[in-house]
């Protein structure tokens, strides 16, 4: 494809609406899990399943996508993508267990896993470099905001009509693009000859779900005292050390090491996993925080999360008319810096804090990845070859789509293990000594002596234990986002091309 792609403008709305439906998708249910765990009778632990069940199979899932489309075509993929991912949404609309529930989203994730890079490839592909940043921004919106509004759609549906619309919702989406697919995109040309290495791809997808297992149950397993963690550990690292040694050692392996030779992209696969972990972990925090601790109605917590996506898209509006103008390594610092002023808001919130603070610091961590991701994006890909733009974008969605599962996972389990510490270390100041609880008012409603005064003074206590376990985990992905900095030293500004862009980037292959 060139410049003089037709139908350019439909293709672009078109791969925009697949990226969008499956971005909204990781971040959607995520409001709506307590009223599903109680329809489907599920424990806390369980229920957590309906999100990282689809993150995983995205996980595992995604990088094949360069040898499907190579193998069957992009548009026949792209296709079957939609199909698959719409019947799998409404199959969970109407699950009525959390084993169905589980199943349809791991079905999701597995089509859902190659609807972003495909749509990234088709962008890169229709659009000349020079307007490749621009496309990136257009692409970024959905990649990024379709998460952030997630939560705020997912409210808006359950409180007004029901939990599985967050499902339904994705029936005239995927539609649509069907549709719109179907009559615009042209077909690549296919490589029946190519082969998978099946080997290098079972190793890979044995170790992400092994690290995952581990990582979901870790915590309530009490972590390396358990046989089943020690196990799962064991395999991962396992399976990834023989993934590594064949990568080195097969002729053809399932990811090609000459990818890992372009230093733009090397290092835009790390930082687009520093950016899962803080997206999604942070956004898996808050909701938390906002329903739980604060007592926000869901539509509420919908509401004040709004702003996040306001900020990334007018930041990626800028980014767009920027990306050509600026060094683009100058953006990213420049995100890194607001996503951490952000999280340093976050890492100090109390009980008490207002809707306003929420909200601007939503919106700087939001305008922060606004200008992160699009600036990232052009980048990594910038000096790749185009024919090696299937699979380079397909690790660039794994790895967005592991920083995210890990990231959840680890919160997750620092915020539980920090709230039992924080209230034993509280507790443990609950004497007859303490003034604060000789004061009048504490001394008639947290009365130690009195069954209804101790169980509110633990119910108190646990709110403060788990509050500075919030603040802790805020901490930690600030520490993330300061550590990821020096990463941007080893960027490259990519060469200025003609106009000519596949030219360009095949005389760099």
């Amino acid at each position: 494809m060139t410049a003089r792609t037709p139908h350019r403008g439909a293709i672009t709305v078109c791969v925009m609406l697949a990226t969008i439906m499956q971005a909204l998708d990781t971040t959607i249910a995520n409001v709506a899990l307590p009223y599903m765990q109680g329809s489907l009778s599920a424990s806390q632990d369980q229920i957590n399943w309906v999100l990282t069940s689809y993150i995983v199979a995205a996980a595992i899932m995604t990088p094949p996508t360069g040898w499907l489309a190579g193998r069957f075509g992009r548009k026949r993929l792209f296709l079957a993508a939609v199909v698959g991912f719409t019947i799998a949404s409404i199959l969970c609309a109407i699950a009525t267990s959390l084993p169905q529930i589980v199943l349809y989203r791991l079905l999701q994730g597995v089509f859902g896993a190659s609807l972003v890079p495909l749509s990234q490839a088709v962008l890169l592909d229709i659009y000349p470099r020079e307007q490749q940043g621009s496309a990136m921004a257009m692409w970024g919106v959905g990649v990024m905001v379709g998460p952030i509004l997630g939560p705020t759609l997912g409210g808006w549906l359950t409180e007004h009509y029901d939990w599985r619309w967050v499902f339904y919702i994705n029936l005239p989406i995927g539609i649509l693009t069907f549709l719109g697919l179907s009559t615009f995109l042209s077909e690549t040309a296919r490589n029946k000859a190519a082969r998978l290495d099946w080997f290098g791809f079972g190793m890979l997808s044995l170790a992400i779900g092994a690290l995952q297992m581990m990582l979901d149950r870790g915590e309530q397993l009490d972590w390396f005292s358990s046989t089943e963690i020690m196990t799962e550990t064991t395999v991962s690292v396992v399976a990834f050390y023989l993934f590594i040694v064949h990568s080195f050692t097969a002729r053809d392996p399932f990811v090609p090491l000459r990818l890992f030779r372009d230093r733009n992209f090397a290092t835009g696969i790390g930082f687009i996993f520093v950016v899962g972990i803080i997206l999604l972990a942070t956004l898996a925090l808050l909701t938390p925080f906002l329903q739980v601790l604060m007592g926000y109605p869901v539509v509420t917590a919908g509401l004040v999360l709004a702003p996040r996506g306001v900020g990334t898209m007018l930041a990626m509006m800028a980014v767009g008319r920027m990306i050509g103008k600026f060094d683009a390594r100058i953006m990213i610092m420049g995100g890194l810096g607001l996503t951490a002023v952000a999280l340093w808001q976050m890492a100090h919130f109390t009980r008490d804090v207002s809707q306003g603070a929420l909200i601007e610091s939503g919106f700087l961590q939001g305008a922060g990845l606004g200008f992160i991701f699009v600036p990232l994006s052009t980048n990594t890909f910038g000096t790749l070859a185009p024919a090696d733009r299937a699979q380079g974008t397909g690790l660039f969605s794994l790895m967005r789509n592991l920083g995210s599962s890990i990231g959840i996972s680890v919160v997750s389990s620092l915020l539980t293990s920090e709230a039992q510490v924080n209230h034993a270390d509280l507790a443990a100041l609950v004497t007859p000594y303490n003034r604060i609880l000789q004061a009048p008012p504490y001394a008639r409603i947290w009365d130690p002596t009195t069954m209804p005064g101790r169980a509110m003074l633990d119910a108190e206590i646990t709110r403060q234990a788990t509050l500075i376990g919030y603040l802790d985990a805020f901490k930690l992905m600030l520490w993330v986002c300061l550590l990821a900095m020096p990463l941007v030293l080893l960027l490259r500004k990519p060469r200025s091309s003609a106009p000519d862009s596949h030219a360009a980037a095949a005389a760099l292959d």
